[in-house]
């Protein structure tokens, strides 16, 4: 398996388990209110914006940690150089991905229409971009293993 393969697995698991965690422990925390009480607005809000460091930083450790571990089990380090071909793997899962948040914020708003409660957008959104990362990742770790 090449290295940019199992990068790409290292990265699916990571979005997944950062984001399973982090709803774990934030779920605990929603407000008791009407769904349309400032309280619930406040949570969401809250949520997003604590979710990106979290999940920056999370990521930046496990990424440098699957670097030490895969260059003392392989003995090889990142290839430093991205040719085209890297470069087109990684704009093609990346249009991938985009289709799939567009599709899902799109879900989002339709579920403000269909009078559905303002966290059922939240937790759409969320959920659109949890899928378009795993969608990239999936996508990139295919066409590496296409050979595209």
């Amino acid at each position: 398996m090449s290295y940019q393969e199992k990068r790409s697995l290292v990265n699916l698991v990571s979005v997944v388990l950062i984001t399973a965690v982090y709803s774990a422990y934030m779920i605990q925390r929603y407000p008791e209110a009407s769904p349309y009480s400032p309280e619930v607005f406040r949570f969401w809000g809250a949520f997003f914006l604590i979710l990106i460091p979290v999940s920056i930083v999370a990521r930046i450790v496990i990424y440098i940690l699957f670097a030490i571990i895969n260059a003392i089990a392989t003995r090889e380090e990142e290839p430093p150089i991205t040719d085209e071909r890297d470069r087109l793997i990684e704009l093609k899962s990346a249009q991938m991905s985009l289709y799939v948040f567009t599709a899902g914020f799109v879900l989002a708003m339709v579920s403000l229409v269909a009078d559905m409660p303002p966290s059922a957008m939240f937790i759409i959104l969320i959920c659109a971009g949890v899928v378009s990362e795993m969608v990239s990742d999936i996508s990139q770790f295919y066409y590496y293993r296409r050979g595209f």
